[in-house]
């Protein structure tokens, strides 16, 4: 039944893309404001008289610190100088995978999951760069509850945003670390409200993702215990993907945007003061937030992202995801793995 409906929501997905398209318009660095930095991207291939390739960029959710790697790769010039002009744009992510499965998109970054579902669909997807090497989804619970490790949450009450997407994959793959699975927990579909429920005690736990509400909860006074789906298992995070046309017509473009976009990892790694100052400039409100809060959430995100071989899809993550959507009836037959990612543009 879940199967069919994810069906059913890909093919809406085709109809709304348009309408969410004119309510999601894409961002780019706003052309009035010189900076030094596009100076010097002009100087690069525009210079030599290479025409830059217009490239939208879905990132499946609102402006958020998260993506600060996209920020300062286009405030740095790092995608100019690969030759791409990079409009971000932050529509849905299922409506995302469709996009780049029919090629009106070429790139989108979406997690795992989704890749999967898609190609259970024949949309010929690919994951061509894992951004995310930790899957950054866990569960918190409050010191207080009496709950010390994740046999512990048998029988508890757990919030969620509800029973779809990374979250819910998330906390089904943590369940099965320990022998544990849905029927033996009672899920609560709650949204986006996973710090206000669990403050409130409306639940024991909240599955939530693990660089961004525990930092909330902790500066609000309130010692959490937290099981990370990382400590447990390798599953597939958020990612580029594009289509099997792209990767068969236009290798070099994919290229391009891989480089750029670890290049720009890597900066933000290197560089947390500078980029998050420099996404001021794209998130609304962040230069008026807790900003304590919003560059604890940029660090912790860093360490999701880094590893010895940055941009490397871990092959055991796909099986490991794949099994569990398949024990979950989200998939109903294997998928050929070997076709839903590609590690050769990856230095």
């Amino acid at each position: 039944m879940k199967t069919r409906i994810l069906l059913i929501v890909l093919i809406l997905t085709l109809v709304l893309s348009a309408c969410t398209k004119a309510k999601t318009p894409a961002v780019t660095a706003d052309p009035a404001v010189p900076t030094d930095t596009e100076s010097a991207a002009t100087e690069g291939p525009t210079s030599a008289g290479t025409e830059l390739v217009p490239v939208t960029l879905p990132v499946g959710y609102i402006p958020n610190i998260q993506f600060a790697p996209l920020y300062v790769g286009i405030e740095k010039g790092y995608y100019r100088e690969a030759g791409i002009d990079l409009s971000i744009d932050y529509s849905m992510e299922n409506d995302n995978a469709v996009l780049v499965a029919n090629n009106n998109l070429q790139f989108a970054v979406v997690s795992g999951e989704q890749v999967l579902l898609a190609r259970s669909q024949q949309m010929p997807i690919v994951y061509v760069m894992a951004w995310y090497q930790e899957y950054p989804v866990g569960v918190a619970a409050k010191t207080s509850s009496g709950i010390k490790s994740v046999s512990d949450l048998k029988g508890k009450k757990i919030g969620l945003p509800g029973t779809y997407g990374a979250n819910y994959i998330g906390l089904i793959a943590l369940l099965d670390s320990v022998g544990l699975s849905e029927k033996d927990v009672v899920l609560d579909s709650i949204g986006y409200n996973q710090v206000e429920m669990l403050m409130a005690d409306k639940d024991d736990a909240v599955a939530i993702y693990s660089a961004n509400e525990p930092v909330q909860l902790k500066k609000m006074g309130q010692d959490i215990v937290l099981f990370k789906v990382s400590d447990a298992v390798d599953l597939v995070g958020n990612g580029i993907i594009t289509n099997e046309k792209t990767l068969a017509e236009n290798p070099e473009l994919v290229q391009a945007i891989v480089d750029a976009t670890l290049k720009s990892l890597q900066y933000v790694t290197d560089h947390p003061e500078e980029s998050f100052e420099i996404s001021k400039k794209y998130v609304d409100n962040l230069a008026d937030s807790d900003q304590e809060v919003q560059m604890q959430v940029m660090l912790n995100s860093i360490q999701h992202w880094q590893a010895d071989r940055m941009g490397y899809s871990n092959p055991q993550a796909w099986e490991n995801m794949q099994r569990i959507m398949l024990q979950m009836g989200l998939l109903t037959e294997e998928q050929d793995l070997a076709k839903a990612f590609d590690n050769r543009f990856i230095p």
